[in-house]
């Protein structure tokens, strides 16, 4: 077998520069829920409830930790799945921060809602 039969076909350098926009606009995203989280614990008038702001405010921090990670694991995937050929992987991300951003609306507008 020569080395070119062992090679993989070189990707498209366009799918390489997409699956990197990709990811770096879940980080933006994680940046966003970071910045936000930070921003109701500062600025934020406490709620009449003790602890349910700063529950906001982790919980933004939190996904925003979940969601860089996430990212990170899904571009790499994308980029072996691609050096491989094979099909591009499924994402738990968009399930991931559809349900974190609508428990942390809930928990703000609970918050709102006793204050």
């Amino acid at each position: 077998m020569s080395s070119s039969e062992n090679e993989a076909p070189a990707i498209d350098y366009r799918f390489t520069l997409a699956n990197e926009r990709t990811f770096l606009a879940w980080m933006r995203t994680a940046l966003g829920l970071l910045a936000g989280g930070v921003a109701v614990h500062e600025l934020v008038r406490p709620f009449r409830h003790h602890g349910l702001r700063s529950a906001v405010a982790v919980s933004c921090i939190v996904l925003a930790a979940v969601i860089a990670v996430g990212a990170y694991g899904r571009w790499r995937h994308v980029q072996s799945a691609m050096e491989h050929g094979d099909k591009l992987p499924h994402t738990v991300m968009v399930p991931i921060l559809a349900f974190g951003i609508a428990i942390i609306a809930v928990l703000a507008s609970f918050g709102l809602l006793i204050s």
